[in-house]
């Protein structure tokens, strides 16, 4: 029963730190990287779709995405796509390619961007402290239940603890890995 409260646990807590990679993946940095184009949705014959659905994105330099639709009527709904999105770039069509070039960023930019990175960091770190909370308050449940012993109850509370430090930790470390590439001129 508390094998399966701590699993449980790791597999939420898991799941919170995977969704903030994508997050902060979402987040430009000065490099070129197709998961930027990822929130990007094209209008495909009456519904929404991902650009990754209808083209190929992949990274021709450092500073540049290349899009290849794999329908050539779809180049300039794709374009229009990228426009119109909060990204703020410029695509420019040369043939059946779209070319996405990444702006250098400015300093106040990458400031913005940090505090974003740190927002979704700690919405992770707030996440992963609401699963303690709920396994705990489970763990308490089955001790007022007496399913379990006092010791049992606090050996647990240690363990998940244990547990939810290893993901904080884990956070921090994408936090300051994201915070430095951005920052990095």
């Amino acid at each position: 029963m508390l094998n399966e409260l701590k699993q449980d646990a790791q597999e939420r807590m898991a799941k919170t730190v995977e969704a903030l990679s994508h997050q902060l993946a979402k987040i430009r940095t000065g490099r070129a990287t197709p998961a930027i184009l990822d929130a990007v949705k094209v209008d495909y014959y009456g519904s929404d779709t991902p650009i990754a659905q209808v083209a190929q994105v992949k990274v021709e330099d450092a500073r540049t995405l290349a899009v290849t639709p794999w329908e050539k009527n779809m180049v300039p709904v794709i374009e229009k796509a990228i426009l119109t999105s909060d990204l703020g770039l410029n695509p420019s069509t040369a043939g059946e390619v779209i070319r996405v070039p990444m702006p250098p960023l400015t300093e106040e930019t990458r400031k913005g961007y940090v505090k974003q990175a740190k927002a979704e960091a700690e919405q992770s770190r707030i996440s992963v402290r609401n699963i303690r909370r709920d396994v705990l308050a489970d763990v308490k449940s089955l001790l007022k239940d007496k399913d379990i012993s006092e010791d049992d109850e606090r050996r647990t509370g240690d363990e998940v603890q244990k547990i939810t430090d290893k993901y904080v930790a884990e956070i921090d470390s994408m936090l300051a890995v994201k915070e430095k590439d951005l920052l990095e001129v």
